[in-house]
Order: structure tokens, then sequence, then C-alpha cells
């Protein structure tokens, strides 16, 4: 509690209010016993699979059932997490407008149903935090100018100067909303039915911090703080990345650390890797994972141009800040492609590259509001598959370049998260999207489970897709050199080539990845390369030839 006091003064800035929201914290966290559990380390079995609860539906059956019932038959133990997207109540934004943060949807299924799928996996929970529903009871209280619930909410002056507030969409940042007391504006950063919460607000602190030690008794292993960047709102700012956001991540990891040790924090941040990367912290106190948003516009880009120079440079660049934290590595998601963490790494031209790729092979763009009258590309809407091949390229071309992106990503430092769409094959989804007007949904359609056994078990470019990523998935998680903690280095082997060795120094076992992103045949050579390629059986000695699209997983013996 010192500590958290200390956080409390910084955050708030008065000894007064500090020790009134210190109060109201051990308040609410007083019903929980602390644990002498003990945080684990991650390994190469630490894989995650991102899923709706109801990406995979079976009539009327609770969803989790389903999801479930597929994991058992078909994924087994390729994977050791599971990532449920948000499973709550909700109005709009697909789950991302939570109308009840304790409560599962009752489509989904019921907490027994989380708590069974947490004895087999380690769970992602979200927390939505940044914002809530203008359903949920507390903005409802709001309107009805309830205590504590004024405060719950940001109440704005709509002549201020709002111009510096950085912007995710091309819509308006207040709201006016009819209240008991007359008509009010209250800050809405993603949508008019997403009202951001006010931290300012000891209250509003205390309620979440239960909330975040409540989701790691239930079985969360990892939560993820969804859109954090934007948590805290001061006037003539941007908004984004302030002093107390980082305070209050560090504060919830003190919480964690007590009430619920094994809850590792993953911040989700889709901006340039420099403010991303600044949410790691010292590399202990603050978040443990941070999402890794330049690699799927950059291998997007390698794949698409056949070079990967550019992502080899970015790659041997990346450092982290100490050994207890580490990238979450993702190629696709419930999202889009964010374009902005490509600043400073790609140029207006090579960005442009990508979206009208993204149009010719029917994707969209989403742009967000500069303040100043433009608009710019924020995120490219296609699935991933999609993303790399056109309507004129061969099954072969396009299924040899996803495969070849997806042995990049479980090649490189960190925890890879495998999108079910990814791992389950899918393509675009132009019905899903155009029924409902809403960009992102292209990328998240809704398989019937009878329909997707009968794809997985014939003989389906699906399948095909299916069957070697488990493949690969079972060869990484036996390889220590795999593990988070294994050194990473970027070779230079052939601009075609992206060459990364990594090495578990303790083990005392390296392997070297190699993954042409070229439809040519290119051959390497190098002093010293040796071993067995995980990938094939193949013994290696001084020389290897990749076909186009080919990778290796070459381990010294």
């Amino acid at each position: 509690m010192e500590v958290i006091e200390r956080r409390l003064k910084f955050i708030y800035g008065t000894e007064e209010k500090a020790a009134s929201a210190k109060q109201k914290i051990e308040k609410q966290l007083e019903k929980y016993e602390k644990t002498g559990l003990k945080a684990r380390k991650l390994s190469q079995a630490d894989t995650m699979l991102i899923t709706y609860g109801d990406s995979i539906v079976n009539g009327d059956a609770p969803a989790l059932e389903v999801l479930s019932e597929f994991l058992d038959a078909y994924v087994k133990d390729a994977v050791g997490n599971v990532h449920l997207l948000p499973m709550y109540p909700y109005t709009s934004d697909d789950g991302f407008s939570v109308v009840d943060y304790k409560e599962i949807n009752p489509s989904l299924g019921n907490w027994g149903h989380i708590g069974m799928l947490a004895k087999r996996y380690g769970l992602m929970f979200d927390a939505v935090i940044n914002h809530i529903s203008k359903s949920s009871d507390w903005f409802q209280k709001y309107l009805e100018c309830e205590q504590p619930y004024t405060d719950y909410f940001i109440t704005c002056d709509p002549d201020a100067d709002y111009s510096k507030v950085t912007r995710p969409r091309a819509l308006p940042l207040l709201t006016a909303f009819q209240t008991a007391e007359g008509t009010k504006f209250v800050w809405t950063t993603f949508s008019e039915d997403q009202i951001d919460l006010n931290f300012n607000s000891p209250d509003v602190l205390a309620e979440v911090l239960d909330l975040l030690v409540m989701y790691g008794r239930m079985g969360a292993k990892f939560i993820r703080l969804d859109a954090i960047g934007f948590m805290w709102k001061e006037a003539g700012t941007t908004c984004m990345h302030l002093p107390q956001t980082h305070e209050l991540i560090k504060l919830m990891k003190d919480v964690l650390s007590v009430y619920s040790p094994g809850t590792k924090l993953i911040t989700e941040t889709n901006v340039p890797h420099k403010d991303n990367i600044s949410y790691l912290g010292d590399g202990k106190d603050e978040a443990d994972l941070v999402y890794q948003f330049p690699l799927p516009p950059l291998v997007m880009y390698s794949l698409l141009t056949g070079d990967a120079s550019i992502l080899s440079q970015w790659m041997a660049g990346l450092e982290l800040p100490g050994e207890d934290v580490t990238f979450f590595n993702f190629l696709s998601s419930h999202d889009g492609i964010g374009v902005r963490p490509t600043e400073g790494i790609l140029d207006d031209a090579q960005r442009e590259f990508l979206v009208k790729a993204t149009l010719e092979h029917g994707g969209r763009v989403s742009y967000k509001d500069n303040g100043d009258g433009t608009k710019s590309p924020y995120e490219l809407n296609i699935n991933y598959q999609d993303a790399l091949a056109g309507p004129e390229d061969s099954d072969e071309t396009r299924i040899g370049r996803f495969l070849a992106a997806e042995t990049i990503l479980l090649s490189m430092q960190g925890v890879p998260g495998i999108y079910i769409h990814s791992l389950l094959g899918s393509r675009n989804d132009y019905y899903g999207m155009t029924v409902s007007g809403i960009p992102r949904r292209i990328n998240r359609e809704q398989l019937d489970y009878g329909f997707l056994k009968e794809q997985l078990d014939g003989d389906t470019n699906r399948s095909r897709i299916f069957k070697e990523m488990i493949r690969r998935l079972n060869i990484r998680k036996q390889e220590k050199a795999f593990a988070p903690q294994a050194v990473q280095e970027v070779l230079n082997v052939d601009g075609r080539v992206l060459a990364v060795r990594r090495i578990a120094k303790e083990a005392g076992e390296s392997i070297e990845a190699f993954i042409n992103v070229s439809g040519e045949t290119v051959p390497i050579g190098r002093y010293g390369l040796s071993g067995t390629n995980l990938l094939n059986g193949e013994e290696i000695k001084d020389k290897i030839v990749l076909g186009p699209y080919e990778a290796a997983w070459i381990k010294k013996q």
C-alpha cells in the first residue's frame, strides 16, 4: 500500500485526493485474500490462439462449449494459451462497447465455461477499460446524475480547443446526451456508444483495479489492456501516452503482483514503435508484454515485394529492457493491419503501396482524422492470407506466402499470437462486411462447426493450411531456442531471405531460421551451417537451397 500511495500521489497530484483513492482501493480489495502464488516464466509452449468466443458456432449450443470441443478435437496442446476477445454483454463494435464487465454474454455461456477452458489453457481476457457502453449501468446512472457516477465520465465544454487530441477515427470526439440536469457533452474517443471512463476519479480507478483482480482470480493468465494509451485526458495535450497513463499501468501491475501474481499485463497500443515499447517501462515495473504492431505491415510489405531488407533491419534494432518482458508478435487479429506503426520505418510511397495492394486484393482502408481537416490511412481491413496475394495469384503462391509469413512469426523473439482465421486458413468474408457495413468484419467470419469439420477433415486448402500450422506449432513448442528469453540475432545472408539465429544460452541450444520471402529459388551457403532442418528432417552441411517462400529451422547438433 505504500507503493500504491506513492503512485497515487503522482497520478492525482495532491495528498488529499491520493489518500481518498487509497482508501477506496483498500475497500474494494479487502475481499481478496493475498496469495502465495508466484509468477512463472513464459516458455516456447506459450503460443496464443486469438479468437472470439463465437468464431465457431453450432446451432444454439453455448459458443464456448463449441470452442472447447473444437480445441479438444483439433488443436489440442499445439497452443498453450487462448485469447478470448471481449466475452461480456455488449451493444456495438463486436464486443468492445461493454455493458457489464463482470458478466459473460449469455450466447457464449457462463463463467463455468470459462473455468473449464482455464483448466486446459492459459487464458487472456480483455480489459476494455478506456470506455464502456452507453447502455451500461454506470452511464445510465450518470445520465440520472447519481453520485458518484457523475464523476465516472468526462463532461466537456464543447467550445474548448481539442485540436491537439489524438484521433484514431474520423468521428466526433464529443457526444451530446440529455441528462437529468440538461444537455451534457461527454468524451467519446471511438464512437457515441463507447463512453470514455474518467480515471481522474478515484472511484473509477478502484472499480477497475477490483475488476482486474477478479479477472485474475477467474482464470486470466494474461489481461489485455485495450486502447490503453488513451486512458488519461489532460487539456492542451494529445491525451496519448501521458505520464499518468504509464503510472496507472504500473499501479495495476503492483496490485496484480500481490492479489493475482500469475497474471501478466499486455498493452494494446496501435502506435509507432518508440511509443509502443515505452509501455514495458524499465523491464520490471510496467507491462509484461507489448503488441508488436509494426510486424504485420512489414511482413506484408516483404512478401509483396520479395525483399526482406527493411524487415531485417527493423528486427535487428529491436531491444527489450529486460528478460522479464517480451513482445507479443502477431500478423492478423480481429482488427485490421495498422499503418501508423510503420512511421519512421516505411516512407509514404511504401505505405501507399500497401494501401493500393489492399484495395486490389479486395480489402478496405480505414482512415484517421489528423485534426487539421485531413485524413490519413490508419488501418488496412483485409484477411491476412488475401493481403499477401491478389486474385490473379495461384493457390500455391498465396498459401506459400502465407505459410512463410506465419513461419516468420513463429521464429521471432516473443510470444506468437495466431488469429483463429489464420490458423483455419480463412479468406475475406465479403458477406459479413457488406451486410454489416463494418470493414473489420471482412476478417471476423463466424464459422459453422459442421461445415468447418467437413473442410478440416477433407482435401481442402483450409485443411492444408491448418495441418501445416499445427505441425509447425508442435515442432516449435519443443525447442528451447524459441523461448521468449532466448536471444535473437538477425543474420545477413540475402535480401530475399529473413534469417535469424535464436540462442537458448542456458540450454546450450540454437536454431537458425531462414524464410525466403521471394518467388525465386535462393541458395544459401554459410561456413558452419550444419544441423537438422526441423521442418523436413533434412541434414544440412554448409549449404541450403530454399525454394520460393520456403522456410527452414536448422538446429545445430
